[in-house]
């Protein structure tokens, strides 16, 4: 099952996204998948697929500012929380997603979770793969860098913070071939550099974790963590105090599996992902 590969205008905003489509007929909801940080889209590419197959439509953005979307000035676009929240929701209508399921990872899957708690009507369950979720998680230090003064200007230029990023936090290595994808923003302009250095420097972590906290404390919808025990930046405590008071919530543990699970496991994650997202639209 091919992935295509799309571009839209919204607004002001340029988006690219990936899609895959089974050619049959189907009833099931799409399935929205959100990207973590210094990712893109690519990083589904193992999960589409697949998705596809049971014909379950699959759409992954590049959020703005990454991958292949547009990148542009902070003056332009504000690069917060909110920012991408009101950018993922105007792309959502004219893409006419009205109903789906959604999947986050990685540390900017906290933008997809607080659009979830906003906007619960259009969410019929959620996936939580190695996200924040907790007012404890730091963005880890490797990270912080990119957003100090002088020194983040510099590193968010250097292409391989990539793979620095990926294979740190996967713990596993990647193919020179998939980290030429990853790569290939940062070669093609400065502007890429410039987006992660301005989403670093406003992610507002800890007040997303506080909204996130407190959201699920009444959150109702199907929700399934599925979690990469090997994390090195986020403990899987976090995940397990989520089951707690979230009723809806099945957490899957992963042995030996780091902070990008759909790097080197999608065929473990298919496992449970496949048949939690087999949703009716009818």
């Amino acid at each position: 099952m091919s992935i295509t590969e799309n571009k839209i205008k919204v607004g002001s905003l340029e988006w690219f996204y990936r899609e895959s489509i089974s050619p049959g007929r189907s009833d099931l909801l799409p399935v929205v998948l959100l990207h973590g940080l210094p990712s893109h889209s690519y990083s589904w590419r193992h999960i589409m697929p697949a998705l596809a197959r049971q014909g379950t439509r699959a759409i992954a953005p590049d959020l703005i500012g990454f991958g292949l979307s547009g990148k542009p000035e902070r003056r332009e676009f504000a690069y917060t929380p909110d920012a991408f929240i009101t950018a993922l929701a105007d792309l959502f209508q004219v893409l006419e997603l009205n109903r789906f399921s959604l999947v986050v990872q990685g540390f900017l899957g906290s933008i997809g979770l607080q659009y979830a708690l906003r906007h619960a009507d259009r969410i019929e369950s959620l996936t939580i793969l190695n996200t924040p979720i907790s007012t404890v998680a730091k963005l880890p230090w490797k990270m912080q860098q990119w957003g100090l003064p002088m020194a983040g200007e510099m590193m968010t230029q250097d292409p391989l913070l990539v793979d620095r990023a990926l294979e740190g936090g996967s713990r596993y290595q990647i193919s020179d071939a998939d980290l030429d994808v990853y790569r290939k923003p940062f070669l093609k302009s400065s502007k890429a550099g410039r987006s992660l250095l301005a989403t670093v420097r406003n992610l507002q972590l800890q007040q997303s974790m506080v909204e996130i906290e407190s959201g699920f404390q009444q959150w109702q919808k199907p929700t399934l963590i599925v979690w990469g025990m090997n994390d090195p930046w986020l403990s899987l405590s976090m995940a397990q105090n989520l089951v707690k008071f979230a009723p809806q919530t099945e957490l899957v543990q992963l042995q030996n599996v780091g902070h990008y699970p759909q790097e080197h496991y999608s065929e473990e994650i298919l496992k449970d992902l496949l048949p939690f997202v087999r949703i009716s639209g009818k």
